[in-house]
């Protein structure tokens, strides 16, 4: 046992811990503040996989930027509790199915990875997660897909200031 594995567990750990309190918090508020410590949870998890670039991207831009959104968002709407907590309906069965489904096929996608570790040649490894290397395959391979996800991120911020307007 080295440190790094100790390490590693205990990140782990945490994060499941935070993650399960992000889904199970009865206040919007508690729930994104949980999400904000599995981001420096997963941050850590990057630091001991040597991607120190996602690592501070990580913070910088999910523990900071978005969950500042999504705090605005929570106190923009006053969400309270939600009354129907506990009562089964359709959409949290077929939600369970869903999460079911979802970890059967990661199951199984894991059952099939090759044991044996992949290498990569010196030049890959010397240019692996640099900034450069990032921003080159964010912004060629990954275009549409950033440019989606900021699109809606916009789009989400103003439905919730149209929503929360609308009750003021």
């Amino acid at each position: 046992m080295n440190i790094e594995l100790i390490l590693f567990g205990a990140f782990a750990l945490l994060t499941l811990l935070s993650a399960g309190t992000v889904i199970f918090a009865r206040s919007p508020i508690n729930s994104a503040m949980a999400l904000v410590s599995t981001f420096f949870f997963l941050a850590g998890i990057y630091v001991l996989l040597w991607a120190h670039t996602v690592a501070v991207m990580q913070v910088l831009v999910y523990a900071g930027a978005i969950m500042v959104l999504f705090l605005f968002v929570i106190m923009l709407l006053n969400l309270g509790e939600s009354p129907t907590r506990g009562k089964p309906t359709v959409a949290r069965i077929a939600g369970g199915a869903a999460t079911v489904g979802l970890f059967a096929a990661l199951a199984i996608i894991l059952l099939k990875i090759p044991a044996a570790p992949a290498t990569l040649s010196t030049d890959a490894q010397a240019s692996f997660g640099t900034i450069a290397t990032l921003g080159q395959v964010i912004f060629t391979q990954w275009l549409l897909p950033f440019e989606a996800v900021s699109l809606l991120l916009l789009v989400a911020m103003v439905g919730a200031v149209v929503v929360a307007k609308s009750r003021i």
